[in-house]
C-alpha cells in the first residue's frame, strides 16, 4: 500500500484545466482559443515538473552534492530552466495574438503572471525572470508534498493506517479545493459554501477514522463517546456560525449543530460500517487477538524446549559427579539461556541486565567452541552497569549469532569484537567479525541475513523512528551497528 498523493492531485489539475477551457469558451468567444493554449501551457509545466523534474531530484544523493559536476544535479537543473524558458515564450507567443496593448488581455489574468507585454516576442528574454519564479514555486510546493509522504510512508507499525486516511482525504480535499474554483472568492456564496461543508468534511474524516473506531471499545451512551462527538459537532456548528453570511446566527447555530448531529453523522455512520472491519484492524484494535494467537503458538513451542531444559539438568548433575568442571559450566549456561527462552521471551520488554545475561552466556559458549584455535580472536567490551533500560527480548543476539556463523574460521585468521555501550538518552551496540571467502563447510552463507531482516521489521515495529541500523562490508570486514534511542 502506498501514497496516492500525486495521482490524485495530477487529475485534479486535469479536471480543472479541462473545466476552465469549457468555460471559456463559453465566456470569452473568440479570445477563448489563446485562454485554452495558455492553460493548456501552464498544464504541461506542472505535468513536466511532476513526471520529470521532481523524480529527478529525488534521485539527487549525499555524494552528488559532494561533487563539482554531477549528472543528477545537472539533469533538473536544466530541466528548471528549459521549462522556464519555453513557458515565458510561450505565452510570449499566444499574447502576441491576443494583442495585450489593445484589449489587456480581455481581464484575462493568467497571461499577465508573467508581466504585462507590449510589444510580444520583441524580447526573447520577457517574462523569464517570473517564468522561473513560477517553476520553482511548483518545485518547492512538490518537495513539501513529497516530504509529507515521506513522513506517512515511514516505517513503522501504523504505516499502512496512515496510508489509508491519506489516500481517503485527498480526493475529498481535492474536490473540496475544486468547486470553489468556479465561485467567486469575493462572492457571498463562496463563505456561505465554505460554513456549510468545510464542517461536514472534518466531521466525516473525525467519525471515520477516530471516533468511530474508540467506540468499538465504548458504547455510544458512556461519557467518553458523547463528549467527543458533542465537541466535535459543537464546533463545526460554531464554524458556520461564524462564516454564514445569513443572519438570525444564533437559530442558524442550534439548526446546524442539530443537523451535524442527526444528520451528518448518522449518514458517516453508515458509510463507516462499509469500511469498518478494514479500518479497524488498521487502526491495530485486533492486537489484543493477534497478542492471543500468538501467544498460543508459544504455549505449544514451549514442550519440546522444557524436555530439553530437563535433560539438560540431568546432563549437568552427571557432569558435576564427573568432574567434568567445563562441561557442568557449558550446560550450566546452556541451561540458562533456555530459562531466558522461555520466561522472558515471552514478555515485551524486559531489563537490559537479562538481555546482556543471555549475550554473555551465548558469546561464552562460543568460546569454549572456538578454544581450541588460537588464531580466532573475540573481544567483548560489554557496558553492562551503565544497561538500565528495557529493551525487546532477542533483539541484540542476531548480530552476534550471525557475526559467530559467517565470521569464524577454523583454519583463517579470524575476530569478532563485539561493544555495547549505554546511557540515559540511548543504547548503542556493535559487532564486527572478519570475512572469510566461500568455502565448502561455509553451506549457510546463501542463508545470512534472515536472522538481520527480522530484526529489522522487529525495529520498525518496535521502535518506529527512534532507532538507526547501519549495516555495511569493507572487503575484509563486516559491521553492524544498532543505535535505540
Amino acid at each position: 500500500m502506498k501514497v496516492r498523493w500525486r495521482e490524485h492531485e495530477m487529475i485534479f489539475v486535469t479536471i480543472l484545466a479541462v473545466s476552465q477551457i469549457i468555460f471559456s469558451f463559453f465566456e470569452q468567444g473568440s479570445l477563448a482559443i489563446f485562454q485554452a493554449m495558455s492553460i493548456l501551457l501552464f498544464c504541461v509545466a506542472y505535468m513536466t515538473l511532476n513526471l520529470l523534474i521532481t523524480p529527478s531530484i529525488k534521485k539527487i544523493s549525499f555524494n552528488d552534492v559532494e561533487r563539482v559536476f554531477a549528472l543528477n544535479i545537472l539533469k533538473p537543473f536544466l530541466l528548471i530552466i528549459s521549462v522556464s524558458y519555453l513557458l515565458a515564450i510561450g505565452v510570449n507567443a499566444i499574447s502576441f495574438y491576443v494583442l495585450p496593448h489593445t484589449v489587456n488581455y480581455a481581464n484575462y489574468q493568467l497571461l499577465a503572471w508573467l508581466g504585462y507585454n507590449d510589444r510580444p516576442l520583441a524580447n526573447l528574454l520577457f517574462g523569464f525572470n517570473r517564468a522561473i519564479g513560477i517553476v520553482m514555486l511548483f518545485v518547492a510546493l512538490a518537495g513539501i508534498r513529497e516530504l509529507v509522504i515521506w513522513l506517512i510512508e515511514r516505517p513503522g507499525v501504523k504505516r499502512a493506517f496512515r496510508v489509508m486516511v491519506i489516500n481517503n482525504l485527498t480526493p475529498l480535499l481535492l474536490v473540496y479545493f475544486l468547486i470553489p474554483s468556479f465561485i467567486d472568492p469575493l462572492h457571498a456564496q463562496f463563505m456561505d459554501y465554505l460554513a456549510w461543508t468545510t464542517p461536514v468534511l472534518a466531521l466525516y474524516i473525525y467519525d471515520t477514522f477516530w471516533l468511530f473506531p474508540f467506540t468499538e471499545r465504548y458504547s455510544w451512551r458512556q461519557r467518553p463517546v458523547l463528549l467527543r462527538l458533542s465537541i466535535s459537532t459543537f464546533a463545526g456548528a460554531l464554524f458556520y456560525a461564524i462564516v454564514y453570511s445569513g443572519r438570525d446566527k444564533l437559530i442558524g447555530f442550534l439548526m446546524y449543530w442539530l443537523f451535524l448531529l442527526a444528520v451528518v453523522t448518522l449518514l458517516v455512520w453508515l458509510l463507516y460500517q462499509q469500511r469498518k472491519d478494514k479500518i479497524i484492524q488498521l487502526k491495530g484494535l485486533e492486537t489484543a487477538l493477534a497478542r492471543s494467537t500468538t501467544d498460543l503458538q508459544f504455549l505449544r513451542s514451549q514442550i519440546n524446549p522444557h524436555f530439553l531444559f530437563n535433560a539438560l539438568n540431568t546432563l549437568y548433575g552427571t557432569a558435576l559427579r564427573e568432574r567434568s568442571e567445563q562441561t557442568a559450566s557449558g550446560i550450566q549456561m546452556l541451561g540458562d539461556m533456555m530459562r531466558f527462552m522461555l520466561h522472558d521471551n515471552n514478555q515485551d520488554l524486559i531489563p537490559m541486565s537479562k538481555e546482556v545475561e543471555y549475550l554473555k552466556n551465548y558469546i561464552a559458549l562460543q568460546k569454549l567452541r572456538t578454544a581450541p584455535s588460537p588464531h580466532i580472536r573475540i573481544q567483548e567490551n560489554i557496558d553492562e552497569v551503565q544497561c538500565r533500560q528495557q529493551i525487546a527480548p532477542m533483539l541484540l543476539i542476531p548480530f552476534v549469532e550471525n557475526a559467530f556463523k559467517h565470521g569464524i574460521s577454523l583454519k583463517d585468521k579470524s575476530w569478532i569484537d563485539i561493544k555495547l555501550e549505554c546511557a540515559e538518552t540511548f543504547i548503542c551496540f556493535e559487532v564486527r567479525n572478519s570475512i572469510h571467502g566461500r568455502r565448502e563447510d561455509y553451506f549457510e552463507k546463501d542463508k545470512s541475513g534472515i536472522g538481520l531482516n527480522n530484526v529489522r521489521e522487529r525495529l520498525h515495529l518496535l521502535y518506529p523512528g527512534k532507532h538507526e541500523l547501519e549495516v555495511s562490508e569493507n572487503g575484509n570486514e563486516f559491521r553492524a551497528k544498532l543505535v535505540i534511542k
